[in-house]
């Protein structure tokens, strides 16, 4: 009876002890990656495909993807330890830092980021300055863009308008290609978005711009980087800052990479660089 007894407990919890180890054994570690939603879904997927082999190649980990509803989805996965390595911009890493207690490490920028600029499009003839804006609807990106929302809002309210009084509407349309395209289409009269989608919208024929065109630019600031959490090990960190910095245009894989990154290099960023986008935050009234 004992032995029946011993038979019938233990072969079960070490063939439950044999599947446990050898799962844990054959276990791969998988650097988790997201970005901020600021374009579609299928753009998002085609921009991240070859940077994440890339990453896996030079990190010798398993690297996923994982899409997100939104810019606070963005934020939160960071800081609550879902993903690991976040594509910020300069107010959703401002906004990450915040609610991290300053736990959140800027790692790279794109060179272009040193200088980012939002622009402000139209296809009425009829709007050539910020102040035509007054009584139009007008569209934003996502509320919590820094190149769709805060510093186009931070322009318009250093030039004495508050876009919540003084337009007949305000839109959020959630991304800057939605934004082109409600512009495009007459839904709103005009509409703030990141300059670099607007560019590539251009050069890939994608908008008339004979039709739709840019009235004003803002001065330059800091934007985007890649950020982690600083419960990240600092070996790990490095080696991610490395393998950013060594994309090379001169390489296929670099320029491709670089080319969907919409970067000419990526630099060393750091958290004092975005200062300037929580101050805008703070005064805008977003922070």
């Amino acid at each position: 009876m004992n032995k029946l007894l011993r038979t019938v407990f233990w072969r079960p919890l070490l063939a439950f002890l044999f599947v446990a180890l050898t799962t844990h054994a054959h276990a791969q570690p998988v650097l988790r990656v997201t970005a901020i939603p600021d374009e579609s879904p299928t753009e998002l997927a085609r921009k991240a495909a070859p940077l994440v082999k890339y990453l896996e190649a030079k990190l010798g980990v398993k690297v996923e993807f994982t899409p997100v509803t939104d810019y606070a989805a963005a934020v939160e996965t960071l800081i609550n330890g879902k993903v690991d390595l976040a594509w910020f911009g300069g107010f959703t890493f401002v906004q990450a830092s915040a609610r991290s207690g300053g736990k959140v490490i800027p790692l790279v920028q794109r060179e272009e980021d040193e200088r980012f600029r939002s622009v402000f499009i139209t296809a009425d003839p009829a709007i050539k300055t910020l102040a035509d804006l007054k009584g139009k609807d007008v569209s934003f990106g996502a509320q919590s863009s820094t190149s769709g929302h805060l510093m186009p809002r931070s322009v318009l309210l250093g030039a004495g308008i508050d876009p919540d009084k003084d337009f007949k509407r305000v839109a959020y349309s959630g991304a800057h290609d939605a934004t082109i395209a409600a512009v495009a289409a007459g839904k709103v009269q005009a509409g703030a978005l990141n300059i670099s989608v607007w560019e590539k919208f251009v050069a890939d024929k994608k908008v008339d711009s004979d039709k739709v065109r840019v009235f004003f630019t803002t001065p330059p600031y800091y934007d985007y980087n890649w950020s982690v959490s600083a419960a990240m090990p600092e070996a790990l960190r490095a080696k991610l800052t490395q393998a950013f910095l060594a994309l090379d245009r001169s390489t296929p894989e670099g320029k491709e990479i670089l080319d969907l990154q919409r970067a000419t290099r990526f630099v060393p960023t750091r958290a004092e660089n975005y200062k300037g986008i929580e101050a805008a935050a703070k005064s805008a009234g977003l922070l």
